[in-house]
């Protein structure tokens, strides 16, 4: 008796273990750490770029600082948020648009002056 009433307990267990790893879903590839090359008129400026599991994150640069991703959106692997940085005094918004393939990011930020290329790697 003792055996039936364990094998059925641990039948449960594997059924429930089943069940939760089946609803788990993968995270999208933007999530994780990014170090990040943004082409601008000036030259290249490296920056890195944190995305949570949430679709929370952040980029941050030692020339911009630090400033919250906004609106991050997902679609297969297009991929697009915006962040509002202090460059140099002035208050500017930039929003990325643009793809994760493996762990490549290209797109481009776009912003009042034109479209800025960024390219990228995982961390």
């Amino acid at each position: 008796m003792r055996t039936r009433i364990g094998s059925l307990i641990t039948g449960v267990i594997v059924a429930l273990f089943i069940t939760a790893c089946a609803n788990m879903s993968e995270p999208h590839p933007l999530v994780g750490g990014w170090v990040i090359t943004i082409d601008t008129p000036i030259g290249a400026m490296d920056a890195n770029l944190t995305v949570n599991e949430d679709l929370t994150g952040e980029m941050s640069s030692q020339d911009l600082g630090g400033a919250p991703l906004d609106a991050v959106s997902v679609d297969g692997e297009a991929v697009s948020f915006s962040t509002t940085v202090d460059a140099q005094g002035q208050t500017m918004t930039l929003v990325f648009n643009g793809t994760v393939i493996d762990d490549q990011l290209n797109g481009s930020f776009n912003t009042d002056f034109g479209a800025i290329p960024v390219s990228g790697r995982r961390m």
